[in-house]
């Protein structure tokens, strides 16, 4: 029971989570992806107002029924089967973030950073609202999330997917380096 309520190794996790693409591919002809569920829900909620919207979203519903179990999965998993032990973070990361104050880093994201009353400021409004509206625009135009890319598109060898990833990763970096200290030091 205890492999239930600890962190999985990367070489358990990775494997299990690698061996689902091809599994959905050989026995349902079916490509994993979040995010293109999000286009779906939009095309059940306007159809027919916006061309991007305009297909018939009913041949893959079962991306819906698999997002719920996503969703119903995490519940569990957060819930239920909680790990009791403390996030571990370095000790770098701790100093890095209280040198601008951030302090509280017991939960998954610093609370000083990601709760209600900061959004109302500049570093929440720049950190929740333009950072989800540049990741929710960097999805469609990459036509796929980073896992997407990550996980369907390079165990499908694309391309595309590979210059995806790489892009994903080079971004993470330069803006990790040179502008969220700017971010956090408003």
């Amino acid at each position: 029971m205890n492999i239930l309520f600890s962190p999985w190794p990367w070489y358990i996790a990775g494997p299990v989570i690698g061996l689902t693409v091809p599994l959905l591919l050989l026995l349902g002809n079916k490509t994993l992806g979040i995010s293109s569920t999000l286009r779906q829900v939009c095309a059940i909620c306007a159809p027919g107002s916006i061309p991007l919207f305009n297909y018939n979203w009913k041949k893959d519903s079962w991306n819906l029924f698999f997002v719920f179990g996503v969703f119903i999965g995490g519940i569990i998993g957060g819930i239920l089967l909680a790990n009791p032990d403390p996030i571990g973070i370095s000790e770098t990361t701790i100093t890095y973030f209280n040198s601008f104050g951030i302090n509280d880093l017991s939960g998954l994201m610093p609370k000083e950073l990601f709760n209600w009353p900061s959004l109302l400021t500049i570093r929440g409004f720049l950190m929740m609202v333009v950072g989800g509206f540049l990741v929710g625009f960097g999805t469609r135009y990459a036509r796929g999330c980073t896992s997407g890319h990550g996980i369907l598109g390079l165990s499908a060898l694309q391309w595309p997917s590979l210059v995806a990833t790489a892009c994903f990763f080079i971004g993470g970096i330069l803006f990790s380096h040179f502008i969220l200290p700017y971010i956090l030091s408003l």
